[in-house]
């Protein structure tokens, strides 16, 4: 396996050539190593993402088809950040920069060097973030190449699909010099866990309480359930008034 890291230009190739595929997101490619697969993952979760994104903001269907939608791109979005979670984390252990026993816990230990600047977003994130852009950027280039649409229309989406490369060219060369300085000893980041707490029925305060409501009217229908049927005056059977 090889242990070399990604590039801008290696990820920014691989996102274009996923997006071009037909099959793709419903089927995924295999992955030279891990970290490329996380890093296909991540991607998908965004394609699907950006899919249900725009059925959720249909307004001729029934509530209930939106609500599906909300409900999916919960799901998406946690397993897109799950991704951008284990891609730092594969990156980290690469670079040497975290204990490998730890890499995968909610409290990775860092063995940056000292000295070693800290970069307040991972890599992993920036990588989401060319994800994204990606899709922007094709999304962008067939609305610039509609023939059901205007001129205008096409001039704009033209005009903002250049600005849109030129901030994915940007943000590629950040990714790079942040791995660079990583990989000499400059800088580092670390593995942020997102703890998503919506989508823990734990520490969600709405679904506590419906746990708590569920609970308790299950307790009234077993307290009911046993006590003793009530006799004609009211009171329950085989007690005297």
């Amino acid at each position: 396996m090889t242990m070399t890291l990604p590039t801008a230009a290696a990820l920014i190739a691989l996102h274009d050539h996923l997006l071009a595929d037909p099959a793709w997101p419903g089927a995924e490619p295999p992955a030279d190593d891990d970290l490329w697969r996380w890093v296909q993952t991540n991607h998908r979760c965004n394609c699907q993402l950006w899919a249900e994104e725009d059925l959720a903001r249909r307004t001729t269907v029934a509530a209930a088809e939106i609500a599906a939608n909300k409900r999916a791109i919960d799901g998406h979005n946690q397993a897109r950040n799950d991704a951008t979670e284990r891609t730092d984390e594969l990156l980290l252990v690469r670079l040497g920069l975290v204990d490998p026993a730890s890499a995968a816990t909610d409290a990775p230990l860092s063995t940056a060097p000292p000295g070693a600047r800290l970069n307040s977003e991972t890599a992993g994130s920036i990588i989401d973030r060319l994800s994204i852009l990606a899709l922007k950027v094709h999304a962008m280039r067939q609305q610039s190449q509609r023939a059901d649409a205007d001129t205008q229309h096409r001039a704009t989406s033209t005009a903002k699909l250049t600005r849109l490369a030129q901030q994915r060219a940007d943000l590629g060369s950040c990714l790079d010099a942040l791995l660079g300085d990583a990989q000499t000893g400059r800088a580092y980041f670390k593995v942020y866990r997102q703890f998503k707490m919506y989508n823990d029925p734990r520490f969600n305060p709405a679904l506590v309480a419906e746990q708590q409501a569920r609970l308790a009217a299950v307790e009234f229908t077993d307290g009911a359930a046993n006590r003793p049927p009530a006799s004609a005056s009211g009171q329950p059977a085989g007690r005297k008034p």
